[in-house]
């Protein structure tokens, strides 16, 4: 840890370690900010692609609600463990956390490939934005395994009290993304699917990130080959912990399907490409109360 937080005042630690959390999870709302702003001003084509990319909405929140299922589920474990002085289980946790993300990734990015064109369907879409919100979706899909990577072990360098290293994490993919979606959009004229592209790059290099960290011996707890294998005691109690904010994110990913699907039946796609802008507005409003919680889960975790 990089300060003992069995000491010192919880005021302090909170502040400490919330105030960075709040940053990056405002960096963080910026990514589908980032896209929807450039995307809105496709000449032309911007208003049906907007709605095409808020047809993607529910997909990317459940591809994200995994990585909480495991991420959340497994840091707060670890830094029990590490509050109890058991550092072998905490790495044994986050080896399991590390290798059942990776196998997650793969069978997510198999099974939405195959049921990609049935989903955005029956999620809202007609026939002018499907093209767009598949555009965008076919790309997204093949970098599930940075998603799940970036966001659900970034948790484990926030849960060992390292909140900056963790914010640095969102802040590299953010600016990587706004740099590159521009350049892919307009310039080489790749629309949508720059667009994708632009944030699966950004959340590759972050998940490189993530991973040399937790490599390294800045680390409190490393990424060992031996905890590797998935052991399926530790892995039930992971998911015991991490339903809670999976299904959270599940049913926000539910709402917004049934929005989509009566948007589309009683207004049309310009209902849905506002209600895509309303989205990014809620997500920031919500911004302060998920930075708050972030930080106090380290500190009453390790305690």
């Amino acid at each position: 840890m990089d300060k003992t937080l069995e000491e010192g005042k919880i005021s302090g630690h909170l502040a400490r370690l919330a105030a960075p959390a709040i940053i990056a999870q405002l960096i963080n709302a910026l990514y589908n900010v980032i896209d929807r702003i450039f995307i809105g001003h496709l000449p032309e084509v911007g208003a049906l692609a907007i709605t095409g990319i808020g047809l993607t909405f529910p997909v990317t929140v459940t591809i994200s609600a995994f990585s909480s299922l495991l991420g959340k589920g497994g840091a707060p474990l670890a830094a029990i463990s590490l509050g109890a002085g058991n550092k072998e289980r905490a790495e044994k946790i986050l080896g399991n956390c590390t290798s059942t993300l990776v196998i997650t990734s793969f069978l997510l990015t198999a099974l939405l490939l195959i049921t990609k064109e049935p989903i955005l369907y029956a999620f809202g879409a007609g026939e002018e934005t499907f093209k767009y919100a598949n555009e965008y979706i076919s790309v997204y899909i093949l970098g599930t395994v940075f998603v799940q990577l970036t966001l659900g072990l970034n948790t484990f360098i926030s849960t060992q009290g390292f909140a900056k290293t963790a914010m640095i994490t969102i802040l590299i993919g953010a600016v990587i993304n706004t740099v590159l979606d521009p350049v892919f959009i307009f310039v080489f004229r790749w629309g949508v699917r720059g667009a994708a592209l632009a944030t699966v790059i950004a959340q590759g290099v972050s998940a490189v990130w993530v991973l040399l960290f937790l490599l390294s011996r800045k680390s409190t707890i490393y990424i060992r080959v031996k905890y590797l294998r998935p052991d399926i005691k530790i892995i039930k109690d992971i998911v015991k912990l991490g339903i809670s904010p999976f299904i959270i994110e599940s049913s926000t990913s539910l709402i917004n399907v049934v929005l989509n699907t009566q948007f589309r039946k009683y207004g049309g796609d310009m209902y849905i490409g506002a209600v895509t802008i309303m989205t990014s507005i809620m997500v920031i409003l919500n911004i302060p109360i998920v930075g708050i919680t972030q930080g106090a889960q380290p500190i009453i975790s390790y305690n």
